[in-house]
């Protein structure tokens, strides 16, 4: 039977109240509509109950009922966030590396401290919401018979320590006049509110607090996301970095065991976090944190006053190892029961999941010390990778995978270019790897290797939004990539076939059994096809 579930208010007209949404717990109004293209903006709708209080390091909890007035979501919500006191030097490796050009760390300023910056005006601990992007015409299906629309939802990346849901914007093709897929984009507790772990914290909390966030909210859009005229057997998840790791961990949630993920399909883009650290990591860095506080117990920490915790959630954020966040997803026995490459390669996942993962041409530089230019170096930030100090192990990864020649016969040519390409595959290219086997090759994969390439690179084409606000030097930005990928993304989210109108783009064929990529040089397409090159060695990874 179908039921309307929208207000009196369904027209898109300017004299007409904007349309509110009944979802049981609460009552929310459009925030604004957009003429141009015909949608609908539900900003800043709550899914989880404030995690303050006795709720900090707990798992997250549905809201409570409040249907005294209507949201109108006008308030924006962040969560906490932290930066790493290196990444400006990072930033400004990545524009000399990538133009060839030298880079003298010694002349760098040391690390902005940003300590002391007042946070964003937006930041709250309640922080658990989302937004929606709905077209009009498929607001007004919903509590009808007709067809449902397909779902695409964000997860923000940055570290699992910054970012928030509307920070990169919506695609514009997603805003297109005649487009019936909706947007959601999500928060989801960062540092220490959403990721500190270790044995100290699982006595009296939960690790991994982000991670059940993301949960909390996808089972939100099967529940809520026909009130919206969505349609919940329809819902892909698509995440850059941070949140295309979270992506892989929500696959292999709980090992594959139990109900099956709250979504069919998946993208993600350079799937990053740190690889496994031990307990006695995520113990030190628990203590650290607790000692910020002044405080001895995880009980005492949710007594303190929120601007206590973030100002030092952003200080231990800030003192990050060079290229590391010092909170991230950890193995915690439940959620993530062991390292996902080994969680993938077992086979204990989400078989059911259609896939499409993709990762730059140039992962590594933001994250490589630019100090680490001789083999002492290079050997001692490889000894960090492996803290049980394996000597065979060490020697294998310095010697055999990655070895000091630097005759041309290798993908690198220096020391510094040695580290940066083990940074792209540690951290980003063997998360890739371990996906496409465990699917037995039946992904579809693609390298993005528009210049520069480099991590992050292809956000502004996946977020281009066109006539809807972005502008970009045509001569530097190509609109006709942005176009093509988003095409694949909506065809993928639409019929789980990635595919795009424009001529002289060919067909995106599945990743192969050859476990090696295929090659989709997504660049240049005005002026001439993708040219193939030599496959990208996708084994030189390695296997924790």
């Amino acid at each position: 039977m179908c039921t309307w579930v929208l207000g009196q208010n369904q027209t898109n007209s300017t004299s007409t109240p904007l349309p509110v949404v009944d979802l049981g717990y609460e009552l929310y109004q459009a925030t604004t509509f957009n003429e141009t293209g015909g949608f609908y903006s539900f900003s800043n709708v709550r899914y989880g109950a404030p995690p303050t209080g006795d709720l900090r390091f707990r798992a997250p909890e549905l809201p409570s009922t409040n249907r005294t007035s209507v949201q109108t979501g006008e308030i924006g919500r962040i969560c906490p966030q932290g930066l790493p006191n290196w990444i400006l030097e990072g930033l400004a490796f990545v524009t000399n590396y990538t133009a060839g050009l030298p880079f003298n760390p010694s002349a760098f300023p040391p690390g902005i401290n940003f300590d002391d910056l007042p946070p964003d005006p937006r930041t709250t601990e309640d922080c658990l919401f989302l937004d929606l992007i709905v077209h009009q015409n498929v607001l007004k299906s919903a509590g009808t018979c007709a067809p449902k629309a397909p779902v695409l939802v964000w997860i923000h990346g940055g570290g699992y320590a910054e970012g928030y849901k509307d920070m990169e914007g919506t695609p514009g093709k997603i805003m297109a006049e005649d487009e019936d897929t909706i947007f959601v984009a999500i928060n989801y507790r960062l540092g220490a509110f959403g990721f500190i772990s270790g044995p100290t914290l699982q006595e009296d909390g939960v690790a991994n607090a982000g991670l059940l966030d993301q949960r909390l909210a996808l089972e939100w859009v099967q529940q809520h996301i026909h009130k919206f005229g969505g349609d919940p057997e329809r819902v892909t998840v698509m995440g850059e970095s941070a949140g295309a790791g979270s992506i892989l961990l929500q696959i292999t949630a709980h090992g594959g065991q139990g109900p099956r993920a709250p979504f069919n399909r998946v993208i993600l883009q350079s799937p990053a976090f740190f690889p496994f650290r031990p307990a006695s990591y995520q113990e030190n860095a628990t203590q650290n944190f607790l000692a910020l506080l002044n405080v001895s117990t995880i009980a005492e920490a949710r007594t303190l006053p929120s601007a206590v915790l973030i100002q030092a959630n952003q200080v231990q954020t800030g003192a990050s190892p060079y290229g590391e966040f010092v909170y991230g997803p950890e193995v915690d026995g439940t959620f993530v029961p062991e390292y996902v490459g080994k969680l993938l390669g077992s086979g204990q996942f989400d078989h059911s999941v259609e896939v499409i993962v993709a990762h730059n041409s140039d992962e590594g530089p933001l994250f490589t010390d630019p100090n680490i230019v001789d083999d002492d170096s290079f050997d001692a930030f490889v000894a960090t990778l492996f803290p049980s100090n394996n000597e065979t192990l060490i020697d294998y990864v310095t010697n055999v995978l990655y070895p000091p020649i630097f005759d041309g016969s290798r993908l690198y040519s220096s020391n510094l270019e040695r580290v940066v390409l083990l940074n792209s595959d540690i951290l980003v290219g063997c998360n890739t790897f371990y996906l496409d086997t465990a699917f037995l090759n039946r992904t579809f994969a693609y390298l993005f290797a528009v210049p520069p390439g480099t991590h992050g690179s292809d956000l502004p084409y996946t977020f281009y939004s066109g006539p809807f606000g972005s502008s970009y030097d045509t001569e530097a930005f190509n609109v006709t990539v942005a176009g093509v990928l988003q095409d694949y993304i909506l065809n993928f989210a639409k019929y789980g076939n990635p595919s795009t109108g424009v001529e002289g783009v060919g067909t995106f064929v599945r990743y192969g059994e050859s476990a090696q990529l295929n090659l989709y040089y997504l660049c240049y397409l005005t002026t001439r096809p993708p040219v193939p090159g030599p496959k990208y060695q996708e084994v030189r990874g390695f296997f924790f």
